[in-house]
């Protein structure tokens, strides 16, 4: 038994009567370092720990956290915890989770070489991606930013209802944003390489991302407006699946604030779209057995053919749908549980990028957008951003673009799929998307 389960089962074990107790304990360790000029430039180490405990009685729910794991630490926030539930008004669906009796997936995330790698070589790693990614290109004239960065976390959860529960995971990664000069114009793009932990990072592939997607935009033009499709590498791709995931939850669903409120078993999308929350595929950084109220995770289907099959649920969400948990709760110490997708995963369909690429007559290779976040209205579907990328003209990738607007809305955007690669990229988040090829999107620029 892990010392952080030690911890929460004692703290679940003080409920009184008529009353449930939850103890999440968590403690991590993360690292970065950032090279310049063949130097460390900043160097950062850092530990946490801490517990965040409900207390729910009558309908009133009362949480309290503390970022130690000190014994009198500890009974001081179960006591505010318990006097937080006063001040609480009663809620029908407040309750903590019970024990189901599926059989959890075990992953092994956890990488001893995060703690065990000297920093001096973590270090070398950073100064050698900074170096490598100088020397690949003479346009390449500067590095923005060349970082090596891991991380390791383990969780505990206890309840008074029976449920204990322990995760743990490690990560690592390189990253580098390479700026690309010709005559009075510079690009910046980014590359990285992820693992679960240092020894099979690549510098050289995070070095050769980034100065094949800076160099690629130099000469770029701002394009005429046009009805085009877009295809999107699987980087970007995710941030659409993404944004349409976040209008599955539950949350959100509730309130009414999506678009897709009541559509369960109808078409949302394009008959080649699968989309599912996935934290049993052992292959996604998202991984996981459990969610943060101890419920055994599994395959959950969002939507399936083009036909939406659910919505993302915690214990409270589900209790109050009436569907149930989907085991999709999240959050840290420091919070009650959330609603959230754990890994999120594109069904492969057939052919690379470039196979997509040569499927269109006329359209664009988004290499990047901004203004998603303020670009994306997620109650009404709308969406406007800015992009980068390549013109494709008959099949082939053609001059490269620069602040175009890309407009229409995710709805349409769905049904627009056109075609769905087989390019699965695992993603840091814990995604797995692959390229897709969207149809009559509204491009505005000259």
């Amino acid at each position: 038994m892990s010392e952080l389960l030690r911890i929460a089962d004692r703290v679940a074990d003080q409920a009184e009567a008529g009353e449930q107790v939850e103890a999440f304990v968590s403690q991590g360790t993360a690292t970065e370092i950032t090279a310049y000029n063949g130097e460390v430039e900043s160097f950062t180490s850092a530990s946490s720990a801490g517990i965040g405990i409900r207390v729910i009685a009558d309908g009133r729910v009362g949480f309290a956290h503390a970022g130690s794991l000190d014994a009198d630490v500890i009974a001081e926030t179960l006591a505010e915890a318990r006097d937080n539930r006063s001040f609480a008004q009663p809620d029908e669906w407040v309750a903590l989770a019970e024990p189901d009796d599926r059989t959890p997936i075990i992953h092994d995330h956890w990488d001893d070489a995060v703690a065990a790698m000297p920093t001096a070589d973590k270090v070398a790693m950073a100064i050698d991606l900074e170096k490598r990614t100088l020397s690949i290109d003479p346009r390449v004239t500067g590095i923005r930013t060349a970082n090596y960065a891991d991380s390791s976390g383990e969780m505990a959860l206890s309840t008074s209802t029976g449920i204990r529960a322990t995760d743990r995971g490690t990560g690592a990664h390189v990253s580098v944003a390479a700026m690309a000069t010709e005559g009075d114009e510079t690009q910046i793009a980014g590359g990285y390489d992820v693992d679960f932990g240092p020894t099979n990072l690549s510098v050289d592939k995070a070095a050769r991302d980034a100065v094949h997607r800076a160099t690629r935009l130099l000469g770029a033009q701002q394009p005429k407006s046009q009805r085009v499709t877009i295809v999107l590498e699987p980087r970007i791709a995710a941030s659409i699946i993404g944004i349409t995931v976040g209008m599955l939850n539950g949350e959100r669903t509730l309130k009414g604030r999506t678009p897709f409120v009541d559509r369960v078993d109808e078409v949302i999308a394009s008959p080649l779209l699968t989309v599912l929350d996935d934290p049993t595929d052992g292959r996604s950084f998202g991984a996981t057995s459990v969610d943060s109220e101890g419920q055994t995770c599994r395959a959950l289907p969002l939507i399936d053919s083009g036909v939406l099959r659910g919505f993302l649920h915690n214990t409270y969400t589900g209790r109050r749908s009436g569907t149930g948990t989907t085991a999709n709760a999240v959050r840290g110490y420091r919070s009650t549980p959330g609603v959230g997708a754990h890994a999120v995963i594109v069904a492969p369909g057939s052919g690379t990028l470039d196979d997509l690429i040569a499927g269109v007559e006329l359209g664009v290779l988004v290499t990047s957008m901004s203004g998603l976040h303020s670009g994306v209205n997620a109650i009404s579907g709308d969406f406007s951003v800015g992009a980068d990328g390549l013109m494709i003209r008959n099949g082939v990738a053609a001059e490269p673009i620069r602040e175009a607007t890309i407009a229409s809305t995710v709805q349409k955007m769905l049904t627009d799929i056109v075609a769905v690669g087989a390019d699965t990229e695992w993603q840091p988040g814990g995604s797995g998307p692959v390229s897709l090829a969207i149809a009559d999107v509204s491009m505005s620029g000259a």
